[in-house]
């Protein structure tokens, strides 16, 4: 009887596991929830792993490539064998699909894709990613500067207080859309053309799939929204917009396999449901949740249930997740990614995090970390062996700057900044001419909540800095909601930050302008001193700013020449501290062993829902 009690028990425990399993709806639990949904402001990985399952671009990456490209929006990938790349590289033709509709039921046009090029271009948010078009499309780094170019006078001369253009000054600024932006992306007939103002070798890589500020936006649908109304007499009106006046920021409405239903805040929860009207076939997982939960034993456990199909895991607990059948833990994932400890050199002054604002034992000066020995100070207070090792548990690398492993001008042969509480010590009895060691220093060092690795980072930190000054150090250990964490470093607000870089386009000059050059997406986050630092002309580098090698690198053709350059721009990195390279992760992804489909490819911000499926 107890047998067959027994027998009975264990069958009705496998059909409640049975029942508890849909193969329509996919749990990710991760870290954090999205910066914005405007898909040309967002830059950060959680709002554009949402993006990329919601809109589509052009083109996309084919398979695990990144130098391949298949046809997405567009119904061939342009080249010169086909016709559709001309010009010596200059002119890009895109055959816009046919019967492609937006989640709204509207058809996708030619039009659209003008508009939301356009769109993106015009709007260009401090912070944002449109740099990138910029640069590709006309050389110049931002629509302001593009257009004191254009206008011959500073933006803050052309437009009055209330964002107007002065009367002298607006026909011209009129004319900076019809005379510049407008022709570089037109529509002939079925077709979109894009021409750039010289040959550029990555901007099919900034327009694929993974890149959502390329993403194609319904025109229609973004007007009636509150968006740019498409008019060249008004485009002004809406350049400035911040993120929460967005009429995109919460909500999201493409051509993808995936509609955007709910951003619960409260949750930190993203609902996605399949598009069925998908002009590819529909994807087979029919409901997304993608929920930040920052607690890893809850993560852990949505996982050991089957609450969740996939989790962010902390490498340091891994092992906890080994040995379970129901779990598949693939390792060693190829990644073009660098985790960055950065300082600001000149600090909002109405910051919280440095304490009274002077060198009284209860703060720091606004810019404290303009002296190179607070920075080097702080960078011998990482024990970078001991992180890789205990924390990562192996899944991380040393690399000498913010440069990853795998890109052109990469040099292992580059010195390591080494973990020694001695020279803490040293170096903060240079710092300020010894007033650091005389009078004291605190400061706060932040992490986005949640991230194991980062926050142990900022414990040491605190932990060794501490221990070469006691009495004289104190450091707050601050962990904050992802959204605050990025609004704190975009306002200037963190004298210290950890943060990561994932490759926007796989070529050393994402990394190397984005963290160096004064007009790269960290310089607003390290402050005027470190922008006048690094476009000064330097003597140890022939007599030329750390800018202007920076761009001669990148307009290089020659890739020997090209990597000398990188070269020779990651030694003065380093000789200046100008930030400090932690690690460069090595991926690792555990989920459920019934998830099927997936692949890894190092320029997707998150999961590709639509290559999935589940089976038991």
């Amino acid at each position: 009887m107890k047998k067959w009690l027994v027998v009975f028990v264990s069958l009705f425990v496998a059909v409640l596991a049975l029942a508890a399993f849909d193969p329509t709806v996919y749990v990710e639990a991760t870290i954090g929830e999205p910066d914005t949904l405007d898909p040309h402001l967002a830059y950060d990985t959680a709002s554009g792993e949402v993006l990329y399952n919601v809109y589509e671009n052009l083109i996309a990456y084919k398979g695990r490539s990144v130098s391949e490209f298949e046809p997405r929006l567009a119904t061939e990938v342009p080249t010169v064998k086909n016709g559709l790349l001309k010009d010596g590289g200059k002119t890009y033709v895109f055959p816009i699909r046919k019967g492609v509709k937006f989640h709204n039921g509207n058809p996708l046009t030619p039009e659209d894709v003008e508009y939301s090029f356009e769109r993106g271009l015009l709007y260009d948010p401090a912070g944002g990613p449109m740099w990138m078009l910029w640069y590709a499309l006309f050389g110049t780094h931002s629509r302001d500067e593009a257009l004191e170019e254009f206008v011959g006078k500073p933006v803050d001369e052309i437009f009055d207080s209330k964002g107007e253009p002065k009367a002298e000054y607006k026909q011209k600024v009129i004319d900076f859309y019809k005379q510049v932006v407008d022709p570089a992306i037109e529509v002939q007939g079925d077709n979109v053309v894009i021409k750039l103002k010289r040959p550029y070798a990555p901007f099919m890589n900034i327009i694929a799939q993974s890149g959502h500020w390329a993403a194609i936006l319904d025109k229609e649908y973004c007007i009636k929204l509150g968006l740019w109304d498409g008019k060249a007499e008004t485009w002004w009106k809406y350049k400035d917009m911040e993120k929460e006046e967005s009429p995109l920021y919460a909500t999201a409405m493409g051509t993808g396999p995936y509609k955007f239903v709910e951003w619960d805040r409260k949750q930190q929860k993203v609902t996605l449901v399949a598009n069925e009207n998908y002009w590819r076939e529909p994807a087979k997982i029919k409901k997304v949740i993608i929920w930040g939960i920052d607690e890893w034993s809850t993560r852990k456990a949505m996982l050991e249930k089957g609450d969740a199909d996939s989790i962010a895991v902390v490498l340091e607990y891994l092992d906890q997740l080994r040995g379970n059948k129901n779990i598949q833990i693939i390792e060693n994932i190829p990644t073009l990614s660098v985790t960055v400890l950065a300082f600001n050199w000149s600090v909002n002054p109405t910051s919280k995090y440095i304490g009274s604002g002077k060198l009284d034992g209860n703060g720091i000066p606004v810019d404290f970390f303009n002296d190179v020995n607070a920075r080097k100070a702080v960078a011998s207070a990482i024990n970078y062996d001991a992180l890789i090792r205990d924390v990562l548990k192996g899944f991380g690398k040393r690399v000498p700057t913010a440069l990853p492993e795998g890109l052109l001008g990469f040099d292992p042969s580059l010195p390591l900044y080494k973990f020694n509480v001695k020279s803490v010590q040293d170096y903060l009895k240079k710092a300020w001419n010894g007033q650091a060691w005389a009078k004291g220093i605190k400061f706060s060092v932040a992490y986005n909540q949640g991230n194991t690795a980062r926050q142990r980072v900022a414990e040491m930190v605190k932990m060794y800095m501490e221990m070469a000054a006691p009495g004289k150090v104190k450091i707050d250990v601050q962990p904050l909601q992802w959204p605050t964490f990025l609004d704190a470093t975009k306002r200037g607000e963190l004298p210290v930050f950890i943060l990561g870089w994932l490759a926007d386009f796989p070529d050393p000059d994402n990394f190397i302008f984005t963290y160096y050059h004064s007009k790269g997406d960290y310089s607003s986050r390290q402050g005027e001193n470190f922008r006048k630092f690094v476009s000064t002309p330097r003597k140890e580098l022939g007599g030329k700013s750390l800018d202007e090698l920076i761009e001669q690198a990148a307009a290089e053709t020659d890739p020997a020449v090209r990597g000398k350059l990188y070269v020779q721009i990651q030694k003065f990195v380093i000789d200046n501290c100008i930030s400090v390279p932690v690690y460069q992760p090595v991926g690792v992804r555990v989920q459920r062993t019934w998830v099927k489909g997936w692949f890894d490819n190092p320029m997707r911000p998150g999961m590709d829902f639509y290559s999935v499926y589940k089976q038991q």
